[in-house]
């Protein structure tokens, strides 16, 4: 049996079979999400706050430092597609679920996301980057050719330059990813008066949500 990474459910406020899929960032664990369900305020979205596998300061991880992250980048790829079998085991309906990523946890999500077969509502990466586009491009499903990608990043980010996202996130639009990117003026953080908002409206649009 594949080996599953620890979670969190946050259940939704009002019964609803809609579920976001939370991966933190480097040093940090699933419990420093806990405060998105109360930011992001949609009643009818559950939420599944997953660890990363590798200890890390106080925290936790989903790979290495650069520039060594491949190994662990392909071993994190394989927890998300043991997750998210397990979820369509128990029922969970892909078309009703998105993946959010923060730093690290963005880079797992388009990592994984852009190669899945499932279709899954939505993805949302804030504040990461790629391994290599190229190769993403030429991985990537063809389910990921949907209008499903938010990106958003920091102008003033501190931790992962905005020049370097922004020209991945460039060559993935003109390979044919429909990557919808916005930028902030922000540091490596998630900004709570544009970008949440931003967010919340993508995962509305996405997922059905009143």
């Amino acid at each position: 049996m594949p080996t599953l990474p620890t979670t969190h459910l946050v259940p939704s406020r009002r019964p609803s079979d809609r579920l976001l899929v939370v991966l933190h960032g480097r040093g940090d664990h699933a419990g420093g999400f806990r405060w998105l369900p109360d930011a992001l305020g949609l009643d009818d979205l559950g939420y599944l706050l997953v660890d990363a596998p590798d200890p890390w300061g106080p925290g936790l991880s989903w790979y290495d430092l650069p520039p060594h992250q491949a190994p662990g980048v392909l071993r994190s790829r394989g927890l998300l597609d043991a997750l998210f079998a397990s979820l369509v085991d128990q029922g969970q309906d892909p078309a009703r679920t998105a993946l959010l990523g923060f730093s690290q946890g963005c880079l797992m999500t388009l990592e994984w996301g852009a190669r899945t077969a499932l279709p899954l509502a939505a993805y949302v990466g804030v504040s990461g980057y790629v391994l290599d586009p190229e190769a993403l491009l030429a991985e990537r499903h063809a389910q990921a050719d949907r209008p499903v990608w938010l990106v958003t990043h920091g102008l003033h980010d501190e931790v992962l330059p905005f020049e370097v996202t922004a020209a991945q996130v460039a060559r993935l639009q003109q390979g044919g990813l429909p990557v919808r990117f916005e930028a902030w003026p922000k540091t490596h953080t998630i900004d709570p008066h544009e970008e949440l908002p931003a967010i919340r409206a993508f995962l509305q649009e996405r997922l059905g949500l009143a």
